[in-house]
């Protein structure tokens, strides 16, 4: 084994273990989230405001980090994304005390932070080059989240009463736990990421020659210009996540609504973490093996079936867990697939450029979908959310479908 494989192996671990350890905030953001906006707002359209302003957050902290990576190396960056999520879950628990809405709403928005993290984690498995092992580096660090983020959602009883025992706000023990999750995120990534991956790669790039182009959003677009695959990749990865967003965030809401607690609402929305993360090393194994579009366009199959699933058993508390179940399932092929397919176009001195942008895109993509699903709830219920989920699902399915001959 040589020295940049031996390099790269510490630093999937370092990755994995501080995606371990992030994942914690995950489950408390989306499904606790909407329940406080609602609580805090008096009004269920705003409870889709959690979903919208965590990932407009992450969307938003996604250019500047990816900016400070480029600088300074991932491990300033991946360190400062947790220090800013610490801060959003203690503001959360202030804005529940204090009874302000905005409060809450700007908390969440920080929060994001710890969202953009993550994301960009997956693609600081890509950069010290792996020839043929872009989507299984991708999916063993979006695996790691799968620990945090599943067991994140069945803490929220025993949070509840650690935050009982400590006199906070109803709903805002969890938040606990974030915080204490992201402190040892941040001292994992600071002191962990020694040689830094992102700033190894770029010597290795003086080394071959290669200019390193300067980081900014209109270099970013003409890049994927020229890569059209790229594009679609970014497209594809945007819109998979606005319909997860869209009916993970409201399902805590209906389920509330059917007259269900916070222990089987948290035990949902585990199962359906454990969908996104826990087989993500195989779908990145398929996709380096089977192929990235083909497994891109497996995901969206994955949606349909998740969406008429939850749907049509929308009254039904098990049909609901398993639409959402298969939703996560098929959020994992769409997004390991896609960012390992536009990890693989791009030439390794463009990559982070554009990978801030896609988060970006990506995590704004999510926010409208979370802006309009308490909207569309309100209105049709939870089983038209689900129906119109599918006219994202089928726009990729057409682009995926037109794109296939240019990708093979």
């Amino acid at each position: 084994m040589n020295d940049i494989e031996q390099i790269q192996r510490r630093t999937i671990k370092i990755l994995a273990a501080g995606q371990v350890l992030g994942g914690f905030g995950l489950g408390s953001v989306l499904s606790i989230g909407s329940l406080l906006a609602r609580d805090l707002s008096g009004s269920e359209s705003w409870a889709g405001a959690a979903a919208t302003f965590s990932t407009l957050g992450a969307a938003i902290w996604a250019i500047p980090l990816s900016r400070l990576a480029y600088a300074k190396g991932r491990r300033i960056s991946l360190a400062s994304g947790a220090a800013l999520a610490i801060s959003g879950a203690t503001t959360v628990i202030n804005a529940a005390s204090l009874r302000l809405f905005p409060l809450l709403l700007l908390g969440i928005f920080l929060l994001g932070a710890g969202s953009a993290t993550s994301l960009q984690a997956r693609f600081a498995a890509t950069d010290i080059p792996a020839s043929g092992r872009t989507g299984r580096s991708i999916g063993l660090v979006v695996w790691a989240t799968t620990v945090g983020a599943v067991t994140g959602p069945n803490l929220f009883g025993p949070g509840e009463a650690l935050g009982k025992f400590l006199g906070l706000p109803t709903m805002t023990g969890p938040f606990l736990f974030t915080v204490a999750a992201q402190i040892l995120s941040t001292l994992v990534f600071w002191f962990g990421l020694r040689p830094d991956p992102l700033k190894f790669a770029q010597e290795l790039q003086k080394d071959s020659g290669k200019a390193i182009h300067k980081i900014s959003f209109k270099s970013a677009v003409e890049t994927l210009k020229a890569y059209p695959i790229a594009l679609y990749a970014v497209i594809s990865v945007a819109l998979s996540h606005m319909v997860m967003v869209s009916v993970m965030s409201m399902t805590p809401v209906h389920m509330q609504d059917m007259g269900y607690d916070l222990v089987v609402v948290g035990f949902t929305i585990s199962l359906h973490i454990a969908g996104m993360y826990a087989l993500s090393p195989v779908m990145g194994f398929l996709a380096d093996r089977v192929g990235k579009l083909r497994m891109i366009l497996i995901g969206q199959g994955i949606y349909i079936s998740a969406l008429a699933i939850a749907g049509f058993g929308s009254n039904n508390r098990w049909l609901v867990t398993l639409g959402l179940f298969l939703l996560g399932l098929g959020w994992s092929a769409s997004t390991v697939s896609g960012s390992a397919l536009l990890a693989s176009t791009l030439p390794s001195n463009e990559k982070t450029n554009v990978q801030g942008v896609s988060d970006s895109l990506m995590n704004l993509s999510g926010a409208f979908g979370g802006a309009i699903s308490g909207s569309i709830l309100g209105a049709v219920q939870f089983g038209g959310l689900n129906l119109f989920a599918i006219i994202p699902v089928s726009i990729i399915t057409v682009l995926s479908i037109v794109n296939y001959k240019k990708a093979i």
